[in-house]
């Protein structure tokens, strides 16, 4: 019988189909490119391959092509019939927040690594700030992805995908030390990872390790194709590191080529929330504003998100909508949000609404209503998504607010960020 890295029977006669999954699996895992040609060959090898298709339609669900994932879905779902009780778990497991139901997915996760702890295409998608954990809402996420991690970890020694998820675990729960070493013991294990430089980006940025995270990210960046799921996203490490660095040419660059919208390729939350934060961030530090920009970036935002209720892009574009200009649009956002909040159908709660009020309040010059909304959501922006270095965003504008209503010493008392 045919097995996956993990030591997992895989339903397939096919050795060539075994062999492209399991390679396509190892691209998902790592955040590159071409799994979804892998896959194809996969399915042309072995049509009735349940796991080949279900893994399409994961590739196409973390792509943003949502009609394409429930195309793919619903033939592993007729395979699966004939396949493993494993199998069957497996392929209903990842077909849930495909198919909208996200608060009954983790559950299903975690029932699912009970019998078949080294699943690590079931487990992945509860890990990460975009998550099952990390988008839960909740104001434990943190920890609790860290007991989740703890809980699979005899089950995962030595391995590469395992421990560059446990490094990110590690390095927003402060234990910055721990994930430099692990991060670094993956990278080893598989130099083109993805997330794994993604993760090394972040601790080193944590680490206030400037200088070398951008002489890190400019050797491995190159081979990293625009095509890969992580690109766009690594883009955005580079121009915020270059700014801090003051090389505002080399930000620029970056960003314009590989993080605006139409240079950017990527997931629409990455290009928005990416693109958002680094405009912001370069007015922060002393930028002009560059009105072209956040419009493109308005229009994107609004185009990929018509609705409320997608969190962390709601913050960010409220960001967008200060920028432009656009009080009615930030009053109508603040209006539907606050409306959620009440309905109890906004995850992360007050914090969301409370958010996009306090960037309408600084971008309105009301330096003291600013200032409480953001002291009153900083400690809960934990909840809205995002890592520690995306959310800094918060900590930034509260900064440049204190120093706005001439209170230097608040804004000494904040942490560097």
């Amino acid at each position: 019988m045919a097995e996956d890295r993990y030591g997992l029977t895989l339903s397939t006669r096919s050795a060539s189909a075994c062999e492209a999954y399991c390679a396509a699996a190892d691209v998902i895992l790592a955040g590159t490119d071409g799994e979804e040609v892998l896959l194809e060959r996969a399915i042309a090898d072995d049509p009735t391959f349940a796991l080949a298709h279900a893994a399409l339609a994961r590739a196409r669900f973390l792509r943003a092509r949502l009609p394409a994932a429930r195309e793919s879905m619903v033939l592993a779902r007729q395979h699966a019939e004939q396949a493993s009780e494993r199998e069957r778990s497996h392929v209903v497991v990842l077909s849930m927040p495909i198919e909208g139901k996200t608060s009954e997915a983790l559950a299903a996760t975690r029932a699912h690594l009970e019998r078949w702890p080294r699943d690590a295409m079931v487990a992945a998608p509860a890990t990460g700030v975009f998550g099952l954990i990390g988008f839960s809402g909740q104001p434990g996420r943190e920890e609790e992805m860290d007991a989740f991690l703890a809980w699979l970890e005899p089950s995962y020694a030595g391995d590469w995908w395992f421990d560059t998820v446990k490094a990110f675990s590690e390095c927003e729960t402060g234990r910055l030390a721990v994930a430099r070493a692990r991060i670094e013991r993956s990278l080893e294990a598989n130099t083109r990872n993805a997330h794994g430089a993604h993760v090394k980006a972040h601790v080193l940025y944590e680490l206030h390790e400037d200088a070398e995270a951008l002489r890190f990210l400019d050797a491995w960046m190159p081979g990293c194709a625009k095509e890969a799921l992580m690109h766009c996203h690594l883009s955005w490490h580079v121009a915020v590191t270059a700014l801090a660095l003051g090389r505002s040419d080399r930000a620029w660059q970056a960003y314009r080529e590989h993080v605006h919208p139409g240079g950017a390729w990527g997931p629409p939350i990455n290009v928005v929330s990416d693109a958002v934060a680094f405009l912001w961030r370069s007015e922060l530090a002393g930028e002009s504003r560059k009105p072209e920009l956040w419009r493109d970036l308005r229009e994107y935002g609004t185009t990929s998100f018509p609705k409320a209720g997608v969190f962390f892009a709601d913050v960010h574009m409220a960001l967008a909508l200060v920028a432009t200009g656009d009080v009615d649009g930030l009053r109508q956002l603040a209006a539907v949000l606050r409306e959620r909040v009440a309905a109890g159908r906004l995850p992360p709660g007050a914090v969301v609404p409370d958010l996009v009020e306090a960037f309408g309040a600084y971008g309105a010059g009301d330096w003291d209503k600013a200032i409480g909304l953001l002291e009153k959501a900083l400690p809960e922006t934990v909840r809205i998504g995002g890592s520690r270095a995306q959310r800094d965003i918060v900590a930034k504008t509260l900064f440049a607010a204190y120093l706005k209503a001439g209170r230097s010493e608040d804004a000494s008392r904040l942490p560097r960020h």
